[in-house]
């Protein structure tokens, strides 16, 4: 994590310094002397983390980070030697307040909290994200396990509280809703055909009517799969020129 220390005394930056030895994951990248100082090299370096003072030169460290340019907003610990701006500090949305001379202790607790904190921001965006074709992902079924490109999957088929699979010569099944998964796709690759079945466009090998103004689709693997009519028109839309 890419880390700039801001504090007009050398000694402190210094022993801060020694006790972030110990945290591979810390980068130090530089260090700031002053408020204006921070201000220029977090808008220019872009750090990830900063631990600030609050009494500076020029700029308080609140002042510093509400100088900062529009997108710009590093995790922040601060580091102080008193103890009055710890409320305020928190209405700044700092993972941390650690008073002077900082106890390793606290130190430890407050990366880990980073740390727990940057977990969880990462696996909500995990969650909310969209795969595109060439995205890999893991499939497991039973003992054996895949990590498979979504370009290679023709098929996703529902079945009761799982869904099948269909990619080469495999159709796992993995625990997930129909609905869930079409939420996580690229809808300009994978259709939702109907209420059972998202296809891979990509996959279409032919196209004929069917009954009740439907479509009927054959795959690449041989599958053939209705398009019902409710999903015909978008089918047609998304498909024609």
């Amino acid at each position: 994590m890419r880390t700039l220390i801001i504090d007009d005394e050398r000694l402190a930056r210094n022993e801060l310094r020694r006790l972030l030895e110990n945290y591979p994951s810390i980068e130090i990248i530089d260090e700031a002397s002053n408020g204006e100082e921070a201000v220029e090299k977090i808008n220019r370096l872009r750090p990830e983390l900063i631990f600030m003072d609050i009494q500076m030169p020029g700029k308080s460290g609140f002042e510093v980070l509400e100088s900062l340019e529009n997108g710009i907003a590093p995790d922040v610990i601060f580091t102080t030697a008193y103890d009055e701006y710890a409320l305020k500090a928190f209405e700044f949305d700092a993972i941390d307040y650690l008073l002077k001379p900082i106890d390793p202790q606290r130190l430890e607790q407050a990366i880990k909290k980073l740390e727990e904190d940057n977990h969880e921001a990462n696996e909500a965006e995990s969650q909310n994200r969209v795969f595109n074709e060439e995205d890999q992902v893991f499939v497991k079924d039973g003992n054996r396990y895949w990590f498979i490109k979504l370009s290679t999957v023709r098929l996703f088929e529902s079945i009761g509280n799982y869904v099948r699979i269909y990619f080469e010569n495999n159709k796992p099944l993995i625990l997930r809703s129909l609905n869930a998964l079409e939420e996580r796709l690229d809808p300009n690759v994978f259709f939702r055909a109907n209420r059972k079945h998202i296809i891979n466009l990509r996959m279409i090998e032919s196209i004929e009517p069917y009954f009740s103004g439907g479509i009927l689709v054959k795959l690449k693997g041989g599958e053939k799969v209705e398009v019902s009519r409710r999903q015909a028109v978008r089918f047609k839309d998304q498909l024609s020129l």
